[in-house]
Order: C-alpha cells, then structure tokens, then sequence
C-alpha cells in the first residue's frame, strides 16, 4: 500500500512540492489539500514580504544577507502556519476544488460533458484557479502585462490587480465568453451588454448570486474586435460610470477596489473581496523572481538561474 502524500515541512522541499504535483493530478484529497495549504503558504508570504517592505527605510543593523535569512524564515513561518489552522484559504480552496470534481464526475456519470466554470464573471472564478496548469496562468500573465500597466496608469490602480482581475472572470483566459461559431469575445472583464451598448454581443452562461446563493443564467457580454479593444471599453466604463468612481485611484489597496466594483454592481459574489485579493497574490507570485520560480516548480516548468522559464 502506497503512503499518503505529505507536504513539505521546508520551505525549499521541491521534492515534496513534486509529490505534491503528482499527487493533486491523481485527484488524491490529501494532496489537494496539502497543495491548498501549499498555495496558502505563498500568499502568506508575500503578505509578510509587503509588510517589510513598508518599512520607512534600512535600520543600522540591516544587511544584503540579513534581508535573505529573514525572507527564508519568512517563508518557513508562511509554511508553518499554513500547516496549522492557517487563514481559512486553504479550506476555501478545497472546497472549490471538491465541488469542480464533484460537478465533472456527475455530468461524466450521466454521459454528458461538464459545464464550465462560468468564469466569465467575478462571481464565476475560484482564487487560485486551481485547475488551470501553471504554464497556461504564467502565459496569460505575460500576455496581459503591457495592456495592463497602461490601463492601471488610466485607472489609478495596480496592473496586478487588473490582471488578477481578467483571471478571476476568466479562470486565466480559459473561459472567455465566446460566440456561436467560437470567435472570442476578447472580453476579459466579464462586461455585460446592457441597454446603452450598441455594439457585438455574444451569450454566455454565467453565475449571479442573491444573497449567497448562487444560479446559473445566460446573459449577453459585448463583444470586441481585440484584446486592447476590450481593455479600453473596461477603463472607459469604470472612468465614465458614476457607480465605479469610487474604484478609482485606489492604488494598491485591493480590498479597497473590489469593494467599491462590487458596492456600484459589477459583481454579486459575496466573497469576491476576498477571491480577488488571492487572486492577486498568485499574480504578484508569478510576476515575482521567486513567486514564480516556485510555481514553476511546482508545475513542473524548467527554469533557468534566474527563475524564468527557458
């Protein structure tokens, strides 16, 4: 009999992370779950990494390699507690996980394909996404950048919260909503077509709450000719529309924007406050030197010496 995967107790364990990779493709719970708390870990990281680096500036005792050891006991500690009762993402996360496995075995039961994650909204995505491969999150996150860093300079808000955005709507572009005939949207941020649109639209199912339950519906999404396209019609809405203002040079305060969004209506997820702030520590966490060295690893990706993919 074959033992039960354990995570790594080490922060730097990449064979336990591969055990944990192999584990979590095998659909074994226990390895979803230490690959939740895994990810748990991560995001508690870069919180603790943020916070140092808020510092007003360097104390007299301060080092090249002072800053090092700290950011490794960082990580263990991130590590440690995500092990113990942790923040509650992980269990979130498993839980999102389970009801996805669940959903794809029923309808692979009763012969018909599984629906996809309606991701096309806020209220559509999981945090983390978990189902996405990582070479496809690290693609979409390259592709979005430089449309991003403009928008976000529009805005008054950081690209990684507008790229974690797009991938909370569309589980990291898997899910755009998409035409009959299969042409793309390019529709990134899950807008509607409401009365005052004029322009291409397509349907696409999507997941509204009310209250905290949450229905599947068909709704129409505009349509662009582009990717840039749809990124300047979301920076004109959210600029143009009384509701979203408070949205608007909120900068790196996460909490702050996605409250004011889903407070003007973009979104009905109760929790999607706190599905876009793990978003955007994923995001932070590829676009980082050592964020994405360790999803790559994790995902199974080469890497070079300096931590991007060859």
């Amino acid at each position: 009999m074959s033992s039960p995967p354990v995570g790594p107790s080490y922060y730097a364990d990449f064979s336990g992370l591969e055990g944990l990779k192999h584990g979590a493709k095998a659909d074994d719970p226990q390895a979803i779950r230490a690959a939740a708390q895994q990810f748990e870990s991560l995001f508690t990281s870069m919180m603790l990494k943020s916070m140092r680096e808020a510092k007003l500036g360097p104390g007299l005792g301060d080092s090249q390699e002072g800053d090092l050891y700290q950011e490794m006991y960082d990580q263990q500690i991130a590590l440690k507690m995500a092990q113990g009762k942790g923040t509650g993402l992980a269990d979130m996360l498993v839980q999102q996980l389970t009801r996805n496995r669940a959903a794809q075995s029923g309808a692979a039961a009763a012969g018909t394909p599984a629906a996809p994650a309606a991701s096309a909204t806020p209220s559509a995505a999981s945090p983390a996404s978990a189902a996405v491969p990582q070479a496809d999150r690290i693609s979409f996150v390259r592709r979005l950048e430089p449309l991003a860093e403009q928008a976000a300079s529009r805005l008054g808000v950081s690209s990684d919260t507008l790229i974690a955005q797009a991938a909370l709507e569309t589980g990291w572009g898997q899910h755009v909503p998409t035409a009959a005939n299969g042409a793309s949207s390019f529709n990134l941020f899950g807008i509607k077509a409401g009365e005052g649109w004029d322009g291409e639209a397509v349907t696409a199912a999507t997941t509204e709450y009310t209250g905290a339950a949450p229905a599947s519906v068909s709704q129409p999404f505009r349509a662009y000719g582009s990717v840039q396209q749809g990124v300047d019609d979301y920076v004109a809405l959210l600029t143009r529309n009384a509701r979203y203002q408070p949205a608007l040079g909120t900068g790196e305060n996460v909490g702050a924007f996605a409250a004011a969004l889903a407070h003007g209506g973009y979104a009905t997820d109760p929790v999607y406050v706190q599905k876009l702030q793990a978003t955007v520590a994923s995001v932070k966490a590829l676009r980082g030197t050592a964020g994405a060295a360790q999803l790559k690893i994790l995902a199974g990706l080469p890497t070079n010496d300096a931590g991007e993919s060859s």
